[in-house]
């Protein structure tokens, strides 16, 4: 689902230890990595496991471009063309990866995901598997923490969009502040891809844009079934809002 991760989604020295693996006849070697954290997030006790579905899509389409071995052959000027026509001949055919369902409860240095495979491309894998695991889990253990101390009754809305870490850390926050219980977001990208309900209020910029309620030209407001209607829904809200400023 999104096009900024690619096998290039990763460090420069992975790249460098692959190509060390390659000159020593190591890179068919079989490793097993253990991708585990240290401590939970937010001083808390346990950690909700996200990510994983990104991470399987990820290596379902792990392949080289080839203007992306053009690109690294101008990284790697150094480099022998075998190890850029080794790059090119790869995929995650030969990689296995045994995981803890997502969505899961975890705890410290319980592995989350144990990637086993040929050393070259598991290194390969190290750094997007971590960038794919690291937020998910963060924002999705969040959400979870909010849905315990808010209750199973209450509706909880993800409004983050604005203030995300850019369009691909909003996008992550909707889809795994779902996955940890809220119950929808406003994010409209999000809603569509994921299948999240979207929600919406409105912002302060339509509220200043009345000078008073005498602006207001219909007041009635009907139900979203269109069972009932409010003939005077503005003096029903100041009514309330006289109630909950006591």
């Amino acid at each position: 689902t999104n096009p900024m991760v690619t096998p290039l989604l990763t460090d420069l020295y992975q790249f460098s230890m692959a190509y060390a693996y390659w000159k020593a006849g190591k890179h068919l070697d079989r490793a097993v990595f253990d991708l585990y954290f240290r401590k939970s997030p937010f001083a808390g006790e346990f950690t909700v496991f996200g990510g994983l579905e990104e991470c399987i899509r990820f290596i379902a389409n792990f392949k080289f471009k080839e203007e992306e071995i053009n690109f690294l052959r101008t990284a790697l000027p150094t480099c022998e063309d075998g190890f850029f026509e080794y790059l090119s001949s790869i995929d995650c055919s030969d990689v296995e990866v045994y995981a803890i369902p997502e969505g899961s409860a975890v705890f410290p240095k319980v592995p989350l995901m144990i990637i086993e495979g040929p050393v070259a491309v598991v290194q390969l894998l190290e750094t997007p598997f971590l960038s794919l695991v690291n937020y998910a889990s963060l924002v999705t253990t969040n959400a979870a923490r909010h849905r315990l101390v808010a209750g199973k009754p209450k509706n909880l809305l993800e409004f983050g969009l604005r203030r995300a870490q850019g369009p691909d850390g909003g996008i992550s926050a909707s889809r795994y502040s779902y996955m940890g219980g809220f119950d929808a977001t406003s994010n409209v990208a999000a809603g569509r891809l994921f299948g999240i309900p979207i929600r919406g209020t409105h912002s302060h910029a339509f509220v200043s844009s009345f000078l008073g309620l005498d602006e207001i030209i219909d007041k009635a407001l009907s139900s979203s079934d269109g069972s009932n209607k409010c003939e005077d829904f503005v003096s029903l809200v100041e009514n309330w809002l006289v109630k909950i400023q006591v």
